[in-house]
């Protein structure tokens, strides 16, 4: 099976979508954050690995605490995730921090930002071709 074959593709959705429900409803471990996404899913070909993609809303100490609980409860997971997902071998999972997220919010702040402050010089431009229309 190719790395990104539809059958590949489809594999990977369905354990995304069952690891983001196991670890909102099942774990409860006090480090993991209650705001821990799933962002992604990459299952190897060969159905032994899968990297899996966290992000998780708050600070450093937060991420970090939730990224030793995650890693911690791994196997666990594993053996919840065999009893829901029907594969011939169940993946060991690996957690990798994902800033995609953050770095979305941050960038489309910046652009509010530049957005802004090109309004408010485009009113202060209009305020003095208006002062110059009056005289």
């Amino acid at each position: 099976m190719r790395k990104n074959s539809i059958k590949n593709t489809r594999i990977n959705g369905e354990v995304q979508k069952e690891l983001s429900m196991l670890i909102n409803r099942e774990i409860k471990d006090p480090r993991i954050s209650p705001m821990t996404s799933v962002v992604a899913v990459e299952v190897a070909p060969d159905l032994k690995h899968a990297k899996v993609y966290i992000s998780v809303l708050g600070d450093e100490e937060k991420k970090q605490s939730t990224y030793e609980g995650l890693r911690s409860a791994a196997p666990y997971l594993r053996t919840l995730l065999a009893k829901t997902v029907n594969l011939r071998n169940t993946p060991e999972l690996t957690f990798v921090m994902d800033q995609s997220i953050e770095y979305g919010v941050n960038m489309s702040k910046l652009i509010d930002d530049v957005n802004k402050d090109m309004v408010d010089d485009l009113d202060d431009v209009e305020d003095v071709e208006d002062v110059d229309t009056d005289n």
